[in-house]
């Protein structure tokens, strides 16, 4: 018996779950609660990620206090979670005496190796507020196109990034007021410590996805850096040991939030467990993280490098997973697309949307579509179609004719024996978080027990008198053949394989249970086990999605500040625009920009001796692994801009919505586009 700790990323303390963030959760709850089926002690907690400005911001808005707003939103989180079957054994919060120890004490541990350090960061800052801003907070002109109504980081209107500082007018959007430059100390996690240490750890076998070890190692190719993990009063979250008015960033507490949960666990709930066990240097107890591939690199560079650096063990594996489209397309709100937990639960069985991501879910980091048609006729067609199905067509016989009791031999051994034996690479595929492998074998199987009792036709049966006994062997056969089925589709749908166990009067309903035959066996009186997907309550429910959207303040139209004397003066001719050199290239590679919301960091093969280095503003619209080997259109004699981030040399042609324009797939890096 193995044992296992398992998390989930921590949600944050400021909004509603909703199905992008399910896909994750849903998943780690399916394959902990497989592991307990197949006889491991696993143990699954969770926490809200409670600290930052935008939740001491949003708290203000609300008129209460920050550590109100967080127990408000972790109430709703918990509901939700327990509405889709989320099995957390404890769910914490970061705000805690026992996360504010634990992150205090492994500051100190790395600052006494020598891995802490200080220096003077320069930032805008409010006035009024008397806070610096981030990015987000800021907003003034484009010092390019001078679109009014820009970000800190990039504008939205004709692409260009920049820093803060060089905003025309800037202004705080928290309070109106023209920010002032200001420099102030900041705390710097050595990372680069750690660099030899790290690129030995992301590649040990079974630690990460061999697509995310290969894309950290961009990271150690260009060189690993400080990572700034302090930011200034005021703030909410934890102070920094020895350093007034100094917070920790809300992601150094944020991961120590797992350890703090199982702490807090084990007092309250589980004192026969010990935390050392699961967290001390080398100890062989298993520890996993589920996570979404846009937290990757905390989780995977900054993580392990700070519990190494405190003498902790680290994780025994990350398990990633990919974003969620709906209906092929970014969840929308104008689409009633982006739906929330609470509504989803308000219209739909929850089971329904486990089992249809259990039926796209792998091992690999790839994003999953929920496609609304095809949800409802995968659900219809496998559960009730299929699998219900068998149960209702044998147990009305059951109950009817045989006084609710199984025959006392079974006809169909070898059949019924090599649905047992099937359980085995089922349980492979559990493990191995390949659930859509484990969902097709399961259909194979169902189909296989329709077809049983399709051939035998009990109802035709049963009209020919003395066909009893048949009728009852045939029957029996199938009811034994539905409770494998339900047994292996427990770990997915944890309420239909309630509802069976009392049906079939079954005190245990682990794996390991499917090997004893019911025969001369008492059921229940079978009831309904699930309805049909209704159409009605889909359209519903994306409805009642779209009209979430009036109690949200619109959005501000963007305006481009027109030019004086004359608008004449933007116009180009012909001559000026053939000077323009669009040519086709090929990303080579793309990552996130540590301090940026919006930026990716494209490496491209234009047809030159060397590979060209662009930054571009699409982040809104593309997760990194999405444009690996994609075709883009490149302007290729655009002069080099320099960026805080580092130089970036040319511009990706994109759509005014931050979707890029691609050029036919016979095209070649290096092609000139006219």
């Amino acid at each position: 018996m193995r044992k296992i700790l398992v998390t989930n990323a921590l949600p944050y303390a400021n909004g509603p779950i909703h199905m992008g963030h399910l896909l994750g959760y849903i998943q780690a709850d399916i394959w902990v609660r497989a592991m307990r089926a197949m006889g491991h002690d696993v143990t699954y907690v969770c926490a809200d990620d409670a600290h930052g400005t935008a939740i001491m911001l949003r708290a203000q808005a609300n008129g209460i206090t920050p550590e109100e707003q967080i127990a408000n939103v972790q109430k709703e989180h918990e509901r939700d979670f327990a509405g889709f079957g989320i099995s957390f054994d404890h769910y914490d919060s970061t705000h805690s005496k026992t996360n504010q120890r634990l992150a205090q004490e492994i500051y100190i541990k790395n600052r006494e190796a020598g891995h802490i350090a200080v220096r003077p960061v320069s930032q805008l800052f409010d006035p009024e507020k008397q806070m610096f801003l981030s990015d987000r907070f800021i907003k003034g002109t484009c010092p390019k196109c001078e679109a009014e109504d820009q970000y800190g980081d990039s504008c939205e209107v004709c692409g260009t990034t920049y820093n803060a500082i060089e905003l025309i007018n800037p202004r705080s959007t928290l309070s109106g007021a023209t920010p002032i430059e200001k420099s102030s100390d900041h705390y710097f996690f050595k990372l680069p410590d750690f660099g030899k240490y790290l690129q030995t750890w992301t590649r040990d076998e079974g630690r990460l996805p061999v697509s995310i070890a290969n894309k950290l190692d961009e990271w150690f190719e260009a060189g690993l850096n400080d990572w700034d993990i302090s930011r200034d009063a005021p703030y909410f979250g934890f102070e920094i040991p020895d350093a007034p008015n100094k917070y920790f960033y809300v992601w150094v507490d944020a991961p120590i939030g797992y350890m703090a949960s199982f702490e807090n666990y084990i007092k309250t709930k589980r004192p026969d467990l010990n935390f050392d066990d699961y967290w001390k240097k080398d100890s062989q107890n298993e520890v996993y993280h589920f996570i979404g591939k846009d937290i990757v690199y905390f989780h995977a560079l900054f993580w392990p490098a700070m519990l190494e650096g405190a003498n902790y063990r680290t994780p025994s594996g990350l398990f990633v997973n990919g974003f969620l489209t709906v209906n092929g397309q970014k969840m929308s709100k104008s689409r009633g697309t982006f739906i929330k937990a609470e509504t989803y639960l308000e219209h739909l069985n929850p089971e329904y949307l486990r089992y249809y991501f259990a039926s796209k879910l792998s091992d690999k980091v790839e994003d999953s579509d929920l496609n609304l048609d095809d949800f409802t006729q995968k659900v219809n067609s496998d559960l009730v179609g299929k699998v219900v199905n068998i149960a209702s067509r044998c147990a009305k016989f059951i109950n009817k004719d045989f006084n609710n009791t199984l025959s006392a031999t079974c006809a169909e051994p070898e059949l019924v024996q090599s649905f047992i034996d099937a359980g085995h690479s089922i349980a492979r595929a559990y493990e191995a978080r390949e659930f859509s492998t484990a969902i097709r074998e399961i259909m194979a199987l169902a189909d296989k027990a329709n077809q049983y009792i399709d051939e035998k036709k009990p109802w035709a049966l049963a009209k020919v008198e003395g066909n009893e006994q048949q009728v009852h062997e045939v029957c029996s056969v199938g009811i034994n053949l539905f409770r494998q089925l339900a047994i292996y589709l427990a770990p997915v749908l944890p309420e239909l394989a309630t509802q069976v166990q009392s049906f079939l009067k079954l005190e245990q309903f682990d794996f390991a249970s499917r090997t004893q035959l019911l025969t001369q066996y008492e059921i229940e009186a079978f009831k309904p086990l699930m309805q049909r997907v209704d159409k009605a309550k889909v359209e519903a429910m994306v409805d009642a999605s779209k009209d979430s959207l009036v109690t949200e303040a619109p959005k501000p139209v963007k305006k481009v500040k027109e030019k004086k004397p004359v608008q004449a003066a933007e116009i180009i001719n012909i001559d000026d625009f053939v000077k323009i050199d669009l040519r086709v290239a090929k990303v080579l590679s793309a990552s996130t920009v540590e301090g940026s919301d919006k930026l990716l960091q494209l490496t491209l093969d234009a047809g030159e001796a060397e590979p060209r280095n662009v930054f571009s503003g699409i982040r809104g619209s593309y997760a990194p692994e999405d444009l690996q080997n994609k075709l883009v259109v490149l302007v290729a004699n655009l002069a080099p801009r320099k960026m805080r981030f580092g130089i970036s040399n040319g511009m990706v042609l994109c759509s005014g919505n931050g979707l890029i324009v691609s050029p036919a797939g016979d095209a070649k890096p290096g092609d000139k586009v006219s």
